[in-house]
């Protein structure tokens, strides 16, 4: 049994103020493996204290200097990622060869890259005008993350601001906090100041609106549901904070008329079902031309029976299980209700896997016949769960494609260049995969509509973290 009974703050690990601890299941095998201690309102105060105290001293600290310290986190990190690929899979079930390669190394290079923009904070910009702009750290910034990119998303959100010159709260998800508690021994362990870092794991119902509308945080970062996402602007609005969200998703993909489908299908399906389709980013409504519908759903048919559901443990396994079973629940409702409504089952469904007689794992399940105005098509299912919708016209696609609240992910699949770069540009999200990219750290993410504001990830992301100035002179 993995125990945690402290929290991080000021440099020191302390004991919560209250009592409270959470039990972590590992969901193949529907045991608890873990315990982890919880935080309270006064631990956030406390935590506040120590951010605003430490801003200056590390805002003025040389951005060289932060560099290094960035770079010796990477290195320290880099040296427990088995460990921590086997945590996170344990947490929420992503079998582990995925968890090392992308929950864990991949973005640890993304942390690399920040360490590199740290030194940019320094560039002045000087003006014909006759004043000058510089850039500035913005101050405290307090982070809510998800349970389904652990790692990934704390790096997404301390990287930068580290970098920039900022100090941190870290509030991880309750389900999967142990890859944070990891990152903090590594800030522990390289000397990062005191104050800089601090983790405060537990539940958002019981620290969210603290970390949200404390008057010392300057920042509030949250990526989680858009409904949580609500909650936390009206929270932050009235000490008129910085808000950086990354919520929702119900993403589109275009296979255009010019395409192979066989190619463009065969991707989407692998794209979407990894990390058993929990993700915000998932190509979950594909719109295929009318001509080539039915040979879309037979390569995807074919595509899913194949991937391997199971241990997450073997190499060999594709997909996991869900995070939980109350997850597992939800999923297979919404595939039963798509079904009762008119969707057709072409491959999947909400029985358990064959062989399987626990753990929340749902089959990869391939929806047909699904009409845009579905609420399958509607929702974020975050599951192993894609919808195929035909389209006659190239402008009714993109039309359907840009019919939703949400405008995070989006993807096309195209021949010629001019049918790519013609789609790409009108679809309404933050960004457009054009015939099946890898993920760029270097590239900004982050939604339009409802899917959040602000940009995470590269130069962009930085930014998110700092504030212009600029310096006029009169002589």
């Amino acid at each position: 049994m993995i125990e945690y009974d402290k929290i991080y703050i000021n440099g020191e690990w302390v004991a919560p103020s209250g009592e409270g601890t959470s039990h972590l299941v590992n969901p193949a095998t529907e045991e608890v493996f873990a315990t982890v201690a919880m935080s309270f309102p006064e631990d956030v105060d406390k935590a506040a204290q120590a951010a605003r105290a430490a801003f200056i001293p590390w805002s003025q600290t040389p951005a060289v200097e932060r560099k290094a310290l960035i770079e010796a986190i990477c290195a320290k990190l880099k040296e427990r990622k088995d460990e921590m690929a086997t945590l996170i899979s344990q947490e929420m079930g992503i079998p582990v060869h995925f968890a090392l390669g992308i929950q864990v190394l991949g973005p640890i290079s993304g942390l690399k890259n920040f360490a590199n923009l740290a030194e940019t904070m320094e560039a002045v910009k000087e003006h014909d005008e006759g004043y000058i702009t510089i850039k500035e750290a913005i101050g405290v910034c307090s982070f809510i993350t998800p349970w389904n990119f652990p790692l990934f998303q704390v790096i997404a959100k301390v990287g930068p601001a580290l970098a920039a010159g900022c100090t941190c709260i870290l509030k991880p998800s309750e389900q999967t906090p142990l890859s944070s508690y990891i990152f903090a021994e590594v800030c522990d362990e390289v000397g990062l100041p005191a104050g800089v870092f601090n983790l405060l794991p537990g539940k958002g119902s019981m620290i969210g609106d603290e970390l949200s509308s404390h008057p010392e945080v300057d920042l509030v970062s949250f990526t989680g549901s858009t409904e949580v996402g609500v909650d936390v602007a009206k929270s932050a609005a009235g000490t008129v904070k910085r808000v950086c969200q990354e919520l929702g998703g119900k993403s589109a993909f275009i296979i255009a008329e010019d395409a192979p489908v066989e190619k463009a299908t065969k991707y989407v399906v692998k794209d979407s079902m990894f990390n058993s389709g929990q993700m915000c980013v998932q190509l979950s409504r594909i719109f295929v031309h009318e001509s080539q519908y039915e040979e879309a759903l037979a390569t995807a048919k074919k595509v899913s029976d194949r991937l391997v559901v199971g241990d997450p443990t073997s190499t060999d396994t594709f997909l996991g299980p869900l995070s939980s079973m109350k997850a597992r629940a939800s999923v297979t409702r919404m595939i039963d209700d798509a079904v009762a409504n008119g969707a057709r089952l072409v491959a999947g469904g909400s029985e358990l896997p064959e062989g399987i007689d626990k753990g929340a794992y749902v089959r990869p399940t391939i929806l047909g016949d699904v009409t845009n105005d579905m609420p399958i098509a509607r929702n974020e299912i975050f599951g192993p769960v894609l919808c195929f919708i035909p389209y006659k016209t190239e402008a009714e696609a993109i039309a359907m494609a840009n019919d939703s609240d949400f405008g995070l992910s989006s993807g096309v699949w195209a021949t010629s260049k001019e049918t790519q770069m013609r789609i790409a540009r009108q679809l309404r999200a933050g960004q457009v995969k054009v015939n099946g990219p890898a993920f760029s750290f270097d590239a900004p993410f982050g939604g339009y509509k409802m899917s959040g504001n602000g940009r995470e990830w590269g130069a962009s992301g930085l930014i998110e973290y700092t504030e212009e100035k600029a310096i006029l002179t009169g002589g």
